[in-house]
């Protein structure tokens, strides 16, 4: 693998890795670790070319992100974890799950999505609209280029298809906020496609986990201690 990957870890036992949403890094999840590392082997980890992990070559991609993952856990010795993903970082989860279902106990999908129509419009646009900007301009700027490239995730990626989502064989927690910037119906087909999913909304929008962190924790720890 071209790059090693910035992570925080604390606790012991069953891994936990953790993953960031787009432009984000580990520190997203900063009321998680301390909580789930009381019962878990916990690892926050800075995806490729965010936070303290470097670019590298390899294309920057959901799908690259994913085997960065699996890099990371061989590199670590991490034969199954845990999974959760948060925004981007649960497609990444998902992605990963789809392609190593043998390296995934549970998973949990906080506020991700198959497509860009999962994601409201009013969201969306302002997003393509500064893809567009971006990418206009990357060839001469390298500021832009970055940009366009951070953007270009959340324009051009996963492209999951829900059928896909059959061949997910880990026990899976769909969470989302009641205001997420996911259609709702958009989170109820990811939840609906996946084999035996729990599909829980609470309070909030998109940010659960780093606004509502005693509710979202607890959503989390009643399902990984219920399915063990």
């Amino acid at each position: 693998m071209d790059i090693h990957h910035f992570y925080i870890e604390k606790g012991q036992g069953i891994p936990v890795i953790l993953l960031h949403g787009n432009g984000e890094n580990c520190s997203y999840f900063q009321a998680q670790i301390d909580a789930f590392s009381e019962f878990y082997h916990v690892y926050a980890i800075d995806t490729r070319g965010h936070g303290k992990t470097p670019r590298g070559n390899m294309p920057f991609t959901i799908r690259q992100f994913a085997d960065d993952l699996r890099g990371f856990m061989d590199e670590h010795q991490i034969k199954k974890a845990h999974l959760l993903g948060f925004s981007d970082g649960g497609n990444i989860a998902m992605v990963f799950a789809i392609q190593f279902p043998d390296r995934v106990n549970c998973l949990i999908l906080n506020g991700a999505n198959l497509n860009t129509d999962g994601v409201k419009r009013t969201i969306q646009i302002p997003i393509e609209i500064g893809y567009k900007i971006a990418k206009k301009f990357s060839d001469k700027n390298n500021s832009a280029r970055l940009n366009a490239e951070m953007l270009g995730l959340m324009v051009n990626e996963p492209n999951v298809a829900p059928e896909e989502l059959a061949g997910i064989q880990a026990k899976t927690l769909v969470i989302a906020g009641k205001r997420d910037m996911i259609k709702e119906e958009h989170t109820r087909l990811i939840a609906a496609s996946i084999p035996d999913a729990t599909l829980q909304f609470i309070r909030g929008n998109h940010f659960i986990a780093s606004k509502q962190p005693e509710e979202f924790n607890r959503a989390v720890l009643n399902f990984l201690q219920n399915e063990i």
